[in-house]
């Protein structure tokens, strides 16, 4: 009889802590918003879509969204890819962004994904703003954000990489951004990425203030932009991974930043930029940091207000984790980014 009443107790005592558990968790931020300061952003509302196995996303994107919000005004919405049991953040799991609604405000949406599969009622959110013709700026993989592969015959299936769907051939990589996947030009986590500004193009006020930038990530392959792409910046293949590393002179360089135009269904051209570069220790470089803050400025219509030298100075500690898979940090949450003055 005691021994029943002693399981009973500590039935009791599980179920009650498994509901605290679950209401803390519920209560947690499942998305982290900074402020605008004073500064030509403000009044305009960014949203930055995080989502990456690899190049530390999570980490990077709320740390670009400190800086234009704390130096250049901007409100800053951060997103995550959420354990929803848990509420933290899980860059493996590739079937839940919750926030994407922040969408509907936005006036520019910031976006570093690799092979989501997000549900109907997520994907609808970047689908409905893409098709409003708001202008994007994307990250490294976001040239294949998106990949169906557990349901083909999903209506947002078209949007995958490898798309062969008439129209949406390589996918929204390919159709809005201007490439998909192909392949690693570059050595991947053996060669990086310098950066060779397009002359013909270098008075273009994205590239105001940008003169060198290095990257540990390699250079990704191109097959072709499309005709109404314009690109800004080159990358050359580095034999190893320190900025002093050699050039590869046997390696051809390739587009690793370039701007376009995509025909919405709602008529409105959408300002696209695009950089393959971008991962969490990528932004260690001042210069890229300043190429997607300027980005930021052109995305929202502010270009003609962009100085010589953006002001891109870090906003507080920056520790990045290194890329790769499985290396993400355990027990992150969204609350771990809020920005405390």
């Amino acid at each position: 009889m005691k021994n029943k009443k002693t399981y009973r107790l500590f039935a009791i005592m599980m179920i009650l802590f498994m509901n605290i558990g679950s209401a803390i968790a519920q209560k947690s931020p499942q998305w982290v918003v900074y402020q605008g300061n004073e500064g030509p952003g403000k009044g305009k509302h960014i949203v930055f879509v995080s989502g990456d196995e690899e190049y530390r996303s999570e980490e990077g994107l709320p740390m670009m969204a400190k800086i234009l919000a704390e130096r250049h005004g901007f409100k800053c919405t951060v997103l995550f890819a959420l354990d929803p049991k848990t509420n933290e953040i899980n860059p493996d799991l590739q079937t839940n962004i919750p926030g994407l609604e922040h969408l509907k405000t936005a006036d520019l949406m910031v976006m570093l994904l690799r092979f989501r599969e997000l549900p109907d009622e997520q994907m609808k959110h970047i689908i409905d703003y893409t098709n409003a013709g708001k202008p994007i700026v994307a990250l490294r993989t976001s040239t294949h954000a998106f990949s169906y592969s557990r349901n083909k015959q999903n209506p947002y299936a078209k949007y995958s990489y490898n798309s062969k769907v008439k129209g949406w051939e390589g996918g929204y990589g390919k159709q809005v951004l201007g490439e998909t996947w192909i392949n690693h030009h570059g050595v991947h986590a053996k060669e990086g990425t310098r950066t060779l500004i397009n002359g013909l193009v270098k008075d273009h006020p994205i590239l105001h203030g940008v003169k060198d930038i290095w990257t540990p990530t390699d250079v990704y392959g191109i097959l072709g932009l499309p005709n109404d792409a314009q690109v800004l910046i080159f990358g050359q293949t580095t034999m190893g991974m320190t900025p002093t590393s050699p050039l590869s002179f046997e390696k051809s360089v390739m587009p690793v930043a370039w701007i376009r135009s995509y025909n919405s269904t709602s008529g409105k051209k959408a300002k696209i930029f695009t950089t393959t570069m971008g991962s969490s220790v990528d932004l260690l470089s001042e210069d890229l940091r300043r190429l997607v803050v300027n980005a930021c400025y052109w995305g929202t219509g502010l270009e003609k207000q962009i100085p010589e030298q953006n002001n891109v100075q870090l906003v507080g500690q920056y520790n990045p984790t290194m890329f790769g898979f499985g290396k993400y940090q355990r027990g992150l949450s969204p609350a771990t980014f809020e920005w405390k003055k």
